[in-house]
């Protein structure tokens, strides 16, 4: 866990939302490097349960996403949290390349690394709520059943449909639980009357 000291203040999260892309111009902006990754924008769809689910939420939340464009598990779930976002009109999704945000890569170090992809999730107001890096519960299980050795798969490496679903839904349950934090959040229920 991340000691809160460390972590960006609320003005510092909205400055990287701000700078962050929406997905279309995510891809435009890397073209060159995300060329391989079609197909995983292709297979990026949330079923019509997931997309009432992500629809009915109402509070804000301001999601950045951390990403490489060279990066295996970002090609595969990086299309799978744009899917989520167009479902999801209280999420603002918006894309970082690492490379050109370094300070903020280090200041969210998982297990003394650099990671990506790497989520983080704001209120409505950039009170940070929570981050999830790199890899879903289903997609390290994935992985370390096929014990690739690997640290990050190539760009254009197969992802079995189990595994992709197991993947997208593991970030839908996220999304899910940060909008329940600000649901039931005391201090954003007073503010909304609600």
């Amino acid at each position: 866990m991340l000691d809160s000291a460390t972590l960006p203040d609320t003005e510092r999260w909205r400055r990287a939302h701000a700078a962050g892309l929406g997905w279309n111009d995510y891809l435009a902006a890397n073209a060159s490097r995300t060329a391989g990754w079609g197909a995983h924008v292709a297979a990026a769809r949330t079923t019509d349960a997931q997309g009432r689910l992500l629809a009915s939420f109402t509070r804000r939340m301001n999601v950045i996403v951390l990403t490489g464009a060279w990066c295996g598990d970002c090609a595969v779930q990086c299309p799978m949290l744009a899917a989520i976002g167009a479902a999801c009109p209280a999420a603002d999704v918006r894309f970082l390349e690492q490379a050109a945000h370094m300070q903020l890569a280090e200041d969210l170090r998982i297990n003394a690394g650099t990671r990506v992809p790497t989520v983080v999730w704001c209120a409505e107001d950039f009170e940070f709520c929570a981050l999830m890096g790199d890899r879903t519960l289903a997609r390290y299980r994935a992985m370390a059943a096929r014990q690739l050795g690997a640290s990050c798969p190539l760009p254009g490496a197969a992802v079995g449909a189990d595994e992709a679903a197991a993947t997208l839904q593991g970030w839908i349950d996220e999304f899910e639980r940060v909008q329940l934090m600000l649901r039931l959040s005391p201090r954003l229920r007073q503010q909304h009357g609600d």
